[in-house]
């Protein structure tokens, strides 16, 4: 159960004047005894990515699964807490958790592609929330997916013809980002998404990362610190559960304010 009756903290007033996509307050987490998130707050605003670093198992693939509640059903889970989307409680009784779930889109360390062709993976999600009207719109959509995950050129003559398992690795990140953006999510939640793949296919995902930041909010875990440097306009440092520092990217960067968050950024621990 999601106790909300916290009080939020008073945080930094967003980028722009225009209110967050969603706030994040007092969350806690735990598992059975274990209490895996402690006090954490942040914003997410439009048109950004923002980046979580941190050491291995300190909560940022925690909180990230709670943004879109990938959590639901987790035996002997239990949160506290706020979170709201455009204003709203996403654990409030009106909020229908298969639709809260559709306005994102995840994308996985492993490129996980159905065992399907290259176009029933992009086509799928657009069918089963019925985004387009007919096989015309349908024929269209998948295009423009793939086309937006700089992917179209590479396949769009064996689209029928091979299956997603088929392509390299990065060739599958860039396909399951496609498949990713076919429900029209408004944010894009990004677990290590170049964790698995070469440098080469890296720099095309992080070009492609960037190329969809005006039109979707970008919360990305990743371990490089040269990554997070590249892509995010803000960091916030995980450490032990809590959300020690949030910033600006160069900010953090530069003169973080935590000893760990300097010594994490310096290559000391991680």
């Amino acid at each position: 159960m999601f106790d909300a009756d916290n009080t939020a903290e008073t945080l930094p007033r967003a980028r722009s004047n225009r209110p967050p996509v969603m706030e994040i307050r007092d969350l806690n987490l735990w598992y059975g005894e274990k209490q895996a998130l402690i006090d954490v707050n942040f914003d997410l605003h439009e048109s950004e990515i923002l980046a979580f670093i941190g050491p291995s198992g300190c909560g940022k693939t925690t909180t990230l699964k709670c943004l879109n509640r990938m959590h639901d059903g987790t035996r002997d889970l239990r949160m506290s807490g706020r979170i709201t989307m455009h204003g709203q409680d996403i654990h409030g009784e009106d909020v229908d958790p298969p639709l809260h779930r559709r306005r994102f889109g995840w994308v996985a360390q492993k490129p996980n592609p159905f065992p399907m062709t290259i176009w029933r993976n992009v086509a799928y999600g657009a069918q089963i929330h019925g985004i387009t009207r007919d096989r015309a719109e349908l024929e269209a959509h998948v295009e423009d997916c793939l086309r937006r995950a700089h992917l179209w050129d590479e396949v769009k003559d064996k689209l029928h013809t091979m299956e997603g398992t088929e392509l390299s690795g990065g060739q599958q990140q860039r396909l399951c980002i496609a498949r990713a953006l076919s429900t029209k999510p408004e944010v894009l939640l990004m677990d290590e998404p170049t964790g698995s793949i070469d440098p080469i296919a890296t720099a095309a995902i992080e070009d492609l990362m960037l190329s969809l930041k005006p039109d979707h909010s970008i919360v990305v875990v990743t371990h490089s610190m040269m990554e997070a440097r590249r892509l995010a306009d803000r960091v916030a440092y995980f450490h032990l559960g809590r959300l020690l520092e949030i910033g600006p990217t160069e900010q953090v960067f530069t003169a973080a304010r935590s000893d760990e968050a300097r010594r994490f950024i310096a290559g000391k621990f991680g």
